[in-house]
């Protein structure tokens, strides 16, 4: 076995990649670093497939590298995979660029096919050159920790063996071999920013510094082993603090670095790094019902903390034409009936009311700015907002607090909460109007 496919064997045993009895997903593009990744894996032994994608953006390029792969899996008696992908319909579908949609399109059909098949893994042909290019794109946009510790050799079911060469180890050994592959002419254009840096600033900086590929690897590595300590700590500080899925301001405080703990709350709610940095920057001074938005959440302060929770439609609003059982939301329904004589029950999700007065329909509804109404032991009416500022209820309670209206729109009952005065049980009271809030 010669010296470089001899390095890729021990690199899969030492990182785990890959097993002998395993059946593994080759992507092959027709590069040199995909041909590479096929032959040697062939040669070491593993049960590899090939998948080959066509993205259509090259013209006759793109159905070269076709032919070229089918060719070459066609002489290493390899299966090929193959699928055609309208990938500028999608890009612009999806509103992405053709980069992002080809790669999406790519690793969906990968993570399929695997799973079609029973697959155990997709090898990829990620090399040193590209992990280092990866550090430095990442360094430029600001990524974080754990973009600059480069490419990974194993990631959910992906697999990297080539992480140990060079792009000159692999272009050298395919000479060795005599084994020809197709070059991709968009890689030679520095237009998008990896290529710029492949092209223009890695060989700027080699003229400099001889060594800057081995020391961006070194850093890379050091940099992995600082993420481990870092993700335990943010773990256990996580499962202190946001225990019930808010997290106390003052404890935040007492952390080594409370915007740490906030970056990995936030971000995968879809909060940007920058409003991040905001609200870590106010945490001494931020206001009780000042809030946040992502795409798909919603920060809140209250009571000295910060509450977080999905974004939710907005509450409907119910017309009740008669007495009868109505399904509300998917989880709510309200029963309204008439009893003879003078009722009262007690419970926080029952109502009882004098029906003398209180003509239908009735409207189920969120309550809203400026409503008033009169609570039951009070002579004056009262703005329902500040009903539930005494009761401390936080922005996301406001929105979810419901109220019954007669048919002139005048609230009945400020749901869970409090009747009307204006329509209390009495020993007048000929006939009980009854709701009823099951959740």
């Amino acid at each position: 076995m010669d010296s470089t496919l001899s390095k890729v064997g021990s690199f899969i045993e030492q990182q785990g990649l890959m097993q002998t009895e395993g059946r593994y997903l080759v992507a092959l593009s027709g590069g040199a670093d995909s041909v590479c990744l096929l032959l040697m894996l062939r040669r070491l032994g593993y049960s590899v497939e090939a998948v080959h994608c066509n993205f259509h953006l090259r013209g006759e390029e793109s159905d070269r590298d076709e032919d070229f792969v089918k060719k070459l899996c066609e002489d290493q008696h390899t299966e090929l995979h193959l699928i055609h992908f309208d990938t500028a319909t999608y890009a612009q579908l999806h509103h992405v660029s053709i980069e992002m949609a080809a790669r999406s399109l790519r690793y969906q059909y990968f993570e399929q096919l695997r799973t079609d098949i029973g697959a155990t893994a997709i090898c990829v042909a990620h090399h040193q050159d590209d992990s280092v290019e990866t550090v430095l794109m990442n360094l430029m946009r600001g990524t974080g920790i754990r973009g600059l510790c480069g490419i990974q050799p194993l990631r959910d079911h992906i697999v990297r063996p080539l992480l140990c060469l060079t792009r000159e180890d692999i272009e050298t050994w395919l000479s060795e071999q005599g084994q020809d592959y197709v070059t991709d002419s968009t890689n030679l254009q520095p237009d998008v920013v990896r290529n710029y840096i492949r092209l223009q600033l890695l060989p700027l900086m080699r003229q400099r510094f001889p060594a800057v590929d081995a020391s961006i690897q070194r850093t890379a590595s050091h940099l992995c082993e600082v993420v481990r300590v870092y993700e335990k700590a943010i773990s256990e500080a996580m499962q202190r603090l946001t225990a019930d899925g808010t997290l106390p301001i003052g404890d935040l405080l007492d952390e080594p670095s409370p915007e740490a703990i906030l970056f990995e709350w936030l971000t995968p709610r879809g909060f940007a790094p920058d409003i991040i940095e905001q609200i870590a920057n106010r945490l001494t001074a931020l206001e009780s019902g000042r809030s946040w938005q992502s795409d798909t959440h919603e920060l809140t302060v209250h009571g000295g903390r910060l509450i977080l929770q999905p974004l939710e439609a907005g509450r409907p609003t119910l017309r009740i034409p008669e007495p009868g059982t109505y399904v509300y939301s998917e989880n709510e329904r309200f029963r309204i009936k008439r009893e003879e004589g003078a009722l009262l029950l007690r419970s926080a999700e029952t109502c009882t009311l004098d029906a003398a007065g209180i003509d239908f329909p009735l409207t189920i509804r969120p309550v809203a700015t400026g409503d008033r109404f009169r609570p039951l032991g009070m002579k004056g009416t009262r703005l329902v907002s500040d009903m539930l500022t005494d009761l401390k209820m936080n922005l996301f309670e406001r929105r979810r607090q419901l109220a019954v209206t007669d048919a002139k729109g005048e609230i009945v009952w400020l749901v869970g909460i409090r009747p009307s005065e204006d329509h209390r049980i009495s020993t007048k009271t000929k006939q009980t109007l009854v709701i009823e809030h099951t959740r």
